[in-house]
């Protein structure tokens, strides 16, 4: 998908931003204000109206990609566009200055515009990157798939502790209850395991800390090296092998949500950064006008 979408219709859209990148920069070039260039100048203005309408067509792009019965062009050839055009902007932008700054709010809404740019490349540089792992590591199944292969290990581990002394049913039970996959985008980013399990020994009931289910293993453990009962001792070694599964699972659906997590995390940048772009591109437009 992401190759086609760089590819879109033998990589039209590229030529379409190479096209208007190099007009842009011949008019520039040819150009003879007799004045600096700058963008009060004829070219100034029409590179800036261009830049403009073209700044809020990008932006329709969040709410093209929701109209699913829309007939304007498929959303694959939109990202194609946004993405080629997006970077042609930064050229257009670059002219419509004439490569003059200040501490101004047009300024501001040029750094706004390449903030914005740059976080949108960001974003198809993961979306290039991320999804092939993501596939590699579900190993073929989707994650609805991987969920409920856990939910199967949590009954299986329920029915073997049923004939087991309330010790290990509750150790059971509270492993699987107070099992998480990080709760937060943080912490999915993290890859943390905040899994917790209630274990009672000595005499008293602790709830301690169960990152990989390791606290229930080791206590697992503990208690078959104890038992003399071989029957017991066969239900404790299977629910440990359970739980070894459902380690490997949770590292599984873990590295998943990570990775579901960076694509996600960008849009946390890029959104925002586009109402703040849209904010300082009218201020700079009502000022042009009041001022100028």
């Amino acid at each position: 998908m992401n190759e086609s979408m760089l590819a879109f219709r033998k990589r039209r859209y590229l030529w379409v931003a190479l096209i208007v990148a190099a007009l842009s920069i011949a008019a520039y070039m040819f150009h003879d204000p007799q004045e600096p260039p700058n963008g009060g100048t004829v070219l100034g203005y029409t590179l800036g109206t261009i830049g403009a309408l073209l700044i809020v067509w990008l932006t329709w792009f969040g709410v093209r990609k929701r109209k699913y019965t829309s007939t304007l062009g498929t959303v694959q050839g939109w990202l194609s566009a946004h993405v080629y055009l997006g970077v042609a902007l930064l050229v257009i932008v670059l002219l419509h200055a004439g490569f003059q700054f200040g501490w101004n709010v047009h300024t501001l809404a040029f750094a706004l515009m390449v903030l914005v740019i740059a976080s949108g490349l960001w974003g198809v540089f993961i979306y290039m990157k991320y999804p092939e792992r993501m596939s590699e590591n579900r190993g073929g199944a989707s994650r609805p798939e991987l969920f409920d292969q856990l939910e199967d290990l949590d009954k299986r581990s329920r029915r073997v502790a049923e004939d087991l002394p309330d010790d290990f049913r509750e150790l059971v039970a509270s492993g699987i209850s107070r099992t998480q996959l990080g709760n937060t985008l943080w912490t999915r980013l993290r890859g943390r395991d905040l899994s917790r399990v209630v274990i009672r020994k000595d005499g008293q009931t602790k709830v301690v800390e169960n990152p990989g289910q390791e606290a229930a293993l080791d206590w697992l453990a503990e208690q078959q090296s104890r038992t003399t009962d071989a029957d017991s001792a066969a239900r404790i070694g299977e629910i440990s092998a359970l739980l070894r599964t459902k380690r490997a699972l949770m590292r599984q659906l873990g590295e998943d949500l990570r990775l579901q997590a960076k694509l996600e995390i960008w849009l946390y940048l890029h959104v925002p950064l586009t109402a703040g772009l849209l904010a300082a591109l009218a201020a700079h437009i009502l000022t042009v006008f009041i001022y100028w």
